[in-house]
């Protein structure tokens, strides 16, 4: 099996996991009283990422040649996602959900970047097609999701603009 496919067999095994972690995750926090912001654009996620999973399987050949240096920043980025999803811990889901009062995660890659995920995220969806030279793969998946991850944001920062720690100026 090639490459290509062990690297889509892995993000789809990464994301089964997320979501068993993200809803374990979530019943926590909204039986502790969270309130979940954003739920009617949450399915355009899973169509958009389900989308260019396909598209990774059908529309890259199996064989085909492999960047070495976007393979170097694929497994950065991969490091990434897992130092947001432990810097969260028992706040990390794929939903946006607030818990009044709880203090914002100022640990991780959260002391630089208010939202290291979506980065993370927009990072893979570019570069994983481009490792194999897909670039219509990476520009289009990539222009899907930049207005949701806008919408996302806006969103979410609407919905932490209450929390302890957070200055008026969103920082």
């Amino acid at each position: 099996m090639s490459l290509h496919y062990w690297l889509v067999g892995f993000v789809v095994c990464e994301r089964l996991f997320e979501l068993v972690l993200s809803r374990r995750n979530a019943v926590r926090l909204l039986a502790a009283g969270g309130v979940e912001a954003g739920a009617a654009h949450y399915p355009l996620f899973f169509l958009v990422h389900g989308g260019w999973l396909c598209a990774l399987v059908i529309g890259i050949p199996g064989g085909a040649p492999v960047n070495l240096y976007l393979l170097g920043v694929f497994a950065a980025l991969q490091v990434a996602r897992f130092w947001v999803i432990a810097s969260l811990g028992q706040y990390w889901t794929t939903r946006i959900i607030t818990v009044p009062g709880a203090p914002l995660v100022r640990r991780g890659p959260y002391r630089y970047l208010r939202h290291p995920n979506y980065l993370v995220v927009a990072g893979e969806i570019a570069v994983l097609p481009l490792l194999f030279g897909a670039w219509e793969i990476a520009l289009v998946f990539s222009a899907l999701n930049a207005p949701l991850l806008g919408l996302r944001i806006h969103v979410e920062e609407k919905a932490l603009a209450d929390r302890p720690g957070l200055d008026p100026r969103g920082t």
